[in-house]
């Protein structure tokens, strides 16, 4: 230890010894540069020896000297000043932050002025602008959760007095400005599709398939989350941004970004250092979406660019729950007396009226979307964009979350699958069972069996529906198998599909078991 200390002393002391030298060079220069008394004293002594050429260099020399003390001075006097430029006063900071509150609030009731504006030109497309005031569909007050019922009359809130700047804002314009729509009731789900295919093509410029449209609108009646999945520029994300323009209740989109890990990035978190919540549009959507009845969409943009069952977790298992006023997400563990009203017991419920569709990038700069997310979901394939068409000027319409839940209703209790269908579904679950060791679940027949119906009430078969259920709920579990010892087993169950339900009646599963045997 000694020989250590010896050994540290001495090679610090060096370092510490060069550094104080450094320092004292330093103010050897600033004394030598400033020392205008020990100048004089030298040229006094000079002064009698200089001649007129020699005097004229020395006056040059005390020139530069002066003005190297000058840019030295000007240099240090910009140092401290961007040192201390981001100094504000107190006050000031306080009146800075109070006036940027005051923007985003104007910002935020521009925008919900425009959207008030909207409603009303709703209103008067509809012949009558007169409109109720806070009733639905049947003339009854909006159908908010028990606890939400007084919400209207309570008094509104200072958004900056709040730590949900968006959430209260929300809050204050559904009290004051919000009129509800006069919704349509004259029309079924096949004549949705159809007016829904035709909007967007002579209003938005989209194209798709009439069974498309089928199969979107059927997934709504049968799963609350949707998964559109094909290469890039086939309209995955249009699809869904055009039925928000459809029904007047603009898409939410949320981008996912790589780095999403937690629930966080959909939900938001109290920022312990500003005393705020960091509010996203995801939870700002689900949120306002318990003010209105109109059905809405939100985006994930790009689902898999993260992995899904990271950040989006919580909300698989929430959308599990039997009853849906078990639909909440937590938010904070305690609640403030100026939060947002519909905040009940630090939780945010989730409303039958919300649907979430994911877009997926099949490619090598995603992640692979697992066995949970799929079996919870609906997924369409969109490979291809469809060929344009022309058609007439179609209007959108005006339709409630409970309109259309009725009609997902009625349409399974008048199109229930048949008997024959399902024994033949028991007869092909028998096959994969022994075959290829898979077997549909639970889960997977309880969405068989309302997607089938909401399809035939769409405009599509039963057969039509069981082929694409099969295919994208069943079939899909294949791409876990070692398919490249098993293509004359995939050509028997091509086979088989065809003595089980009719030669050529699965389009769909023959075409992806050909897909596999081609790319394995």
């Amino acid at each position: 230890m000694d020989h250590f200390l010896k050994y540290f002393f001495q090679d610090i002391g060096r370092v510490f010894r060069a550094f104080l030298e450094i320092l004292s060079s330093f103010f050897n220069f600033l004394n030598y540069l400033l020392n205008f008394p020990m100048r004089l004293e030298l040229i006094r002594e000079y002064n009698g020896e200089f001649s007129v050429m020699e005097w004229v260099m020395l006056v040059i020399t005390e020139i530069v000297l002066i003005a190297l003390i000058v840019l030295l001075i000007l240099g240090l006097l910009r140092l401290f000043r961007k040192l201390f430029r981001f100094r504000v006063p107190v006050k000031k900071y306080d009146e800075l932050t109070r006036q940027v509150r005051n923007l985003q609030r104007d910002l935020l009731r521009a925008n919900y002025e425009k959207d008030r504006l909207l409603n009303m030109k709703v209103a008067e497309l509809g012949g009558n602008p007169e409109l109720p005031e806070e009733e639905g569909e049947d003339g009854d007050k909006p159908d908010l959760p028990e606890s939400n019922r007084n919400t209207f009359e309570s008094p509104c809130i200072a958004p900056g007095d709040s730590r949900f700047f968006r959430l209260t804002t929300v809050d204050n314009f559904y009290k004051t400005d919000y009129i509800p729509p006069i919704y349509d009731s004259d029309f079924d789900l096949a004549g949705i599709c159809e007016q829904f295919r035709l909007f967007a093509a002579s209003e938005l410029g989209l194209y798709y398939d009439l069974d498309m449209m089928r199969y979107f609108i059927a997934s709504m009646g049968a799963a609350r989350i949707i998964i559109l999945q094909g290469i890039s520029g086939t309209g995955k994300t249009s699809l869904p941004y055009a039925f928000g323009k459809f029904v007047g209740k603009d898409t939410t989109v949320v981008s996912v970004q790589p780095a999403w890990r937690e629930r966080t990035e959909l939900y938001g978190y109290y920022n312990e250092f500003t005393k705020k919540y960091s509010e996203t549009d995801f939870l700002r959507a689900i949120y306002e979406a318990n003010y209105y009845r109109d059905p809405h969409i939100v985006i994930l943009d790009e689902m898999n660019i993260a992995r899904v069952e990271y950040y989006f977790a919580e909300m698989l298992s929430i959308l599990e729950m039997p009853r849906q006023d078990e639909w909440k997400v937590n938010i904070v563990s305690s609640l403030w007396a100026n939060d947002p009203c519909l905040i009940n017991d630090g939780a945010v419920q989730i409303p039958n009226n919300v649907w979430f569709v994911g877009t997926i990038n099949n490619d090598d700069s995603t992640f692979a979307v697992s066995d949970k997310v799929y079996d919870r979901a609906i997924p369409i394939d969109l490979d291809a964009r469809a060929e344009a068409f022309e058609c007439e000027h179609t209007s959108a319409v005006s339709i409630s979350t409970d309109r259309l839940a009725k009609l997902f209703e009625k349409a399974k209790e008048e199109y229930t699958v048949s008997d024959e269908m399902w024994k033949k579904l028991d007869e092909l679950d028998a096959y994969l069972v022994k075959n290829f060791k898979l077997t549909f679940g639970n889960r997977i027949n309880k969405q068989i069996g309302d997607f089938i119906p909401c399809l035939i009430a769409c405009g599509g078969t039963e057969i039509q529906g069981a082929d694409f259920m099969v295919a994208k709920k069943v079939l899909r579990k294949f791409e876990s198998l070692s398919l490249g010892f098993m293509k004359d087993e995939l050509t028997k169950f091509n086979a088989y599909l065809d003595k089980l339900f009719g030669k050529n009646s699965m389009p769909i599963c023959k075409e992806y078991i050909d897909y596999l045997k081609k790319n394995n």
